[in-house]
């Protein structure tokens, strides 16, 4: 047994989990009731009653650090009755030295978010346990690694428009599924977008959220020439995977009517938590909008302003206010820069695709937020940009991700792994 494991076992014999320590409800969360490591987990709470422990757990290695906690590949431990070869990813927060960094708040922000959303570009919450002063959450492991360091990899630094479409897309997705839930990500950047075993995205990293009020607006109908059945959803705001929990029970609406003709009518609800406003300067540096930066107050266009910056980076490597000598000369060239895109230099990129994806990023990257492409009518108004033009949105989870990823062994263990 190595240091780690033997550590991680000495402890875990005398610190039970505290009555609040749950597994996932399937019921709630349906896409991923019949994956391994979701039935894996079922079956080990169902045989500990529920009260899960450090112990029942075998770390592996360290997958990152963060600002609320470490990250830790783990499987179920060997010791248990046989069950099957699931990964997952351990988040661990250490609550006593939140609270002394006042961060506390941030841990339970993401722990909310995490029991609430079921989205296949969005982490599941399998179970969560306490012990001593530190809670455990365990996810999803993606083995993928996240699109930053993805992108490092690629030549020049950067994605081709193709693949730059892919993740965008996909992201947008996430975005849209977060903010029908009254959900403010305010962290988007490519060190939070894992990839997944399949290749397709996650979305990761809560504890800079906001939940504000959200209320569905219809914005238009559009009639089409295909005939369905009756009470069918089909929403600009993603119902294609037939969540019946997106946005707030009390305002959901049937998302389809039947004309006189027999034919649908196609509906586009917008879900944009804008009402309320948040003063808090949050967020990365180079990712902030100019009304965080301000102090005005700010909403769910701020996700926007950060998409733009998101695509920006995924073309062209970095991205577009960035000073490289400090965060106060960054924040300036975003209240003040104009945008430009490179003309010259390693990176280039030609065609109308590049021109389509330029607009885009223009239209999100206005600086007066009411004027940001997305703040009236969100992702629909997105998705309908030329840039996205022929994706499948109800079927995006089914189209072949562009970039196929070397699995890293699981069991790969460093020298020393500081756990607490």
């Amino acid at each position: 047994m190595n240091r780690v494991s033997r550590s991680i076992s000495d402890l875990s014999d005398n610190l039970r989990c505290r009555n609040n320590c749950y597994a996932l409800d399937h019921n709630q969360r349906p896409h991923r009731a019949s994956h391994p490591a979701s039935q894996a987990m079922k079956k080990l709470c169902a045989e500990r009653g529920g009260q899960l422990r450090l112990g029942h757990f075998r770390l592996l290695r360290l997958l990152g650090r963060g600002d609320i906690g470490k990250v830790f590949l783990c499987e179920i431990s060997k010791s248990l009755k046989p069950q099957p070869n699931c990964l997952y990813a351990m988040k661990v927060v250490d609550r006593k030295s939140l609270a002394l960094k006042k961060k506390l708040k941030r841990a339970e922000m993401e722990e909310q978010v995490l029991s609430v959303v079921d989205h296949p570009f969005l982490p599941t919450l399998h179970a969560k346990f306490e012990a001593h002063q530190y809670t455990c959450f365990v996810m999803d492991y993606c083995p993928g690694g996240d699109l930053f360091t993805l992108q490092q990899n690629q030549p020049d630094l950067h994605f081709n428009v193709s693949t730059a479409r892919f993740f965008a897309a996909e992201v947008l997705v996430a975005l849209e599924y977060l903010h029908m839930m009254g959900i403010v990500y305010r962290d988007l950047k490519p060190e939070n977008v894992l990839i997944q075993e399949d290749g397709h995205i996650m979305l990761t990293d809560f504890d800079l959220s906001l939940h504000l009020e959200v209320h569905p607006t219809l914005l238009k109908q559009v009639s089409n020439n295909r005939i369905i059945k009756k009470n069918k959803p089909m929403l600009c705001c993603s119902d294609s995977y037939g969540y019946e929990h997106i946005g707030t029970r009390s305002t959901r609406k049937k998302a389809s009517i039947i004309g006189g003709d027999g034919h649908a009518q196609q509906i586009e609800i917008s879900a944009e938590p804008n009402n309320g406003r948040s003063h808090s300067f949050v967020g990365t540096h180079e990712y902030l909008a100019p009304e965080v930066i301000l102090g005005l107050g700010h909403g769910s266009a701020v996700d926007w302003w950060a998409f733009g910056v998101f695509l920006y980076e995924l073309l062209y490597g970095d991205t577009p206010f960035k000073d490289a000598t400090s965060h106060d000369k960054t924040m300036n060239n975003i209240l003040r820069k104009r945008l430009s895109f490179p003309r010259s230099g390693t990176i280039t990129h030609s065609g109308e695709d590049i021109a389509k994806a330029e607009d885009l990023i223009g239209k999100l990257l206005i600086k007066n937020p009411k004027k940001r492409m997305g703040y009236n009518s969100g992702s629909c108004e997105i998705k309908r940009h030329e840039f996205f033009q022929g994706i499948n949105w109800a079927l995006i989870r089914s189209v072949k991700p562009p970039l196929v990823f070397k699995n890293k062994s699981a069991g790969q263990q460093p020298h020393q792994i500081p756990f607490f």
